[in-house]
């Protein structure tokens, strides 16, 4: 059966991304075009607010990406690359807005909870269609973990060089290997993953959040100090030029992809609706919530991004704050760079917890008696809570640490890494996935108007997606060359 108003009406209280990674004793069955849909988890207590949620989306959307935005703003211009940052910002909107509806299904306020992107593709459009959405979702919690591991590594050279650039000056030969700090990170990593609930403690999207506004206004704040202090706005309404037309348009590709990855969260959207309580209705507050964090983020994206770009014009480094276009003062450059990392140890966590609890569900169904999967040791740590290790955790997971580690030491590659994220999540997942759910679930007409236009808008960004992902793939390509 359909929940209905009294199970909606109900408080509850969900952690952060969980993919019902464990068994619940009052669960809903029902059947939506032949597919079993996961109902209301009644033992299950919601307690999320529209600051929480906020919190929750700028922690997703303001990451790594904010620190390449002054470098794509060079490639495009000053016409293009603000139009173009608002242009997503409305992308992101849009696709926002649909898949606040599709939470619950059929209908969006007293339906059947979709608890994640993956279930809701499934009951909504079917099995073949969830199985495709699955795969992309965890190929970009992949992806983004391995762009964090390269961040993070560039950021602890960053502090490191600012350092050495200060003692022996700003022609000093400061090279370092990333290869230790990524090292360092992924133990960091293996530890911060063996905790079973991590991901369901508001305090690491609180301090996440915070963390992103300090470094992102600290690059807001040396770009605009940059210009005063050159007396003039660089940069073109062409962007930097390039060798030839090709290469021009590889660039401003790679561009385009490095803004998509810094927009969308769909891949974690309706995991961070899960944790809303209701009334008023998640979908309500989500739309409200998802405004105030792109209004916000957009600000800062154009703040870093204009700014940057006004301050080294065809310099512009691909890095705002690792890139060393600022030298001084050294220990404002090293506490930005320190609260990247806090934010990306975090945030990697935040991506990484929809995997783990994915795949130790499905081994844990497909061997329910094994004791090695489901036995769970006690352990007590001095002046800490008690700590529950479980093998499967324990393997697993550091496996899963261990492999994103290894693929950001063969491909270090921060610009092209973010463009070929940005792209394979841009269409796919932020445009197609929720345009054909919302048509489905409003039983959009065909040829109707709003079709036609839901088609148009999808075929646009479908090149857009195209285009990026062929940009950042040449540009990957040739970092390799490069970097041999």
């Amino acid at each position: 059966m359909i929940a209905g108003r009294d199970d909606y009406e109900e408080e509850e209280e969900t952690p952060m991304l969980q993919l019902s990674s464990i068994k619940h004793t009052a669960v809903e069955e029902e059947v939506i075009h032949g597919v079993p849909a996961t109902g209301d988890h009644m033992n299950t207590i919601r307690t999320g607010t529209l600051w929480s949620t906020v919190a929750h989306i700028i922690t997703a959307v303001i990451g790594s990406g904010v620190l390449s935005l002054a470098w794509s703003m060079s490639q495009l211009g000053w016409i293009g690359g603000p139009i173009a940052l608002l242009c997503f910002a409305l992308v992101t909107y849009v696709s926002s807005s649909l898949l606040s509806d599709c939470y619950r299904s059929p209908d969006p306020i007293t339906g059947t909870r979709n608890r994640t992107y993956t279930d809701a593709v499934r009951v909504i459009l079917g099995e073949k269609q969830a199985h495709l959405c699955g795969w992309l979702q965890f190929l970009n919690f992949f992806g983004t973990g391995v762009a964090y591991v390269v961040t993070t590594s560039t950021c602890m050279m960053a502090i490191q060089k600012s350092n050495c650039y200060h003692k022996q000056g700003h022609d000093a030969a400061c090279d370092y290997s990333g290869n230790l700090y990524m090292f360092l990170f992924g133990v960091i990593q293996i530890v911060m993953s063996q905790i079973p609930d991590f991901h369901s403690m508001m305090w690491v999207s609180i301090v996440a959040a915070v963390m992103s506004f300090c470094y992102s206004s600290i690059g807001l704040g040396l770009g605009v100090a940059k210009v005063i202090e050159n007396g003039r706005i660089d940069g073109s309404i062409k962007g930097v030029p390039a060798v030839n037309l090709s290469v021009k348009l590889w660039l401003t590709f790679q561009a385009l992809g490095d803004i998509a990855f810094a927009y969308p969260y769909s891949i974690i959207f309706l995991e961070i609706q899960d944790t809303i309580k209701s009334p008023p209705s998640e979908s309500k507050v989500m739309k409200k919530a998802s405004v105030i964090a792109i209004v916000v983020t957009t600000f800062f994206y154009l703040g870093c991004g204009c700014f940057g770009y006004a301050a080294f014009g065809n310099e512009t480094p691909g890095n705002l704050l690792t890139g060393f276009g600022f030298y001084e003062p050294y220990w404002l450059i090293d506490f930005a760079n320190a609260c990247i990392i806090l934010h990306l140890i975090g945030g990697y966590q935040l991506y990484s917890q929809p995997v783990f609890a994915f795949g130790e569900r499905w081994v844990t169904e497909k061997f329910p008696d094994n004791v090695f999967l489901t036995k769970v040791y006690r352990m007590k740590l001095p002046f800490l809570p008690d700590f529950e290790l479980n093998l499967l955790r324990l393997s697993f997971r550091t496996a899963y640490v261990v492999s994103t580690t290894g693929i950001a030491m063969v491909f270090p590659y921060f610009n092209e890494i973010l463009g070929l994220l940005g792209a394979l999540n841009l269409w796919p997942l932020a445009i197609y996935f929720p345009i054909e759910m919302y048509k489905k679930q409003r039983n959009v007409e065909s040829w109707s108007t709003k079709w036609v236009v839901l088609q148009i808008f999808s075929g646009v960004l479908m090149v857009v997606s195209a285009v990026a992902l062929i940009g950042s793939i040449a540009g990957v390509m040739e970092a390799k060359t490069s970097y041999k």
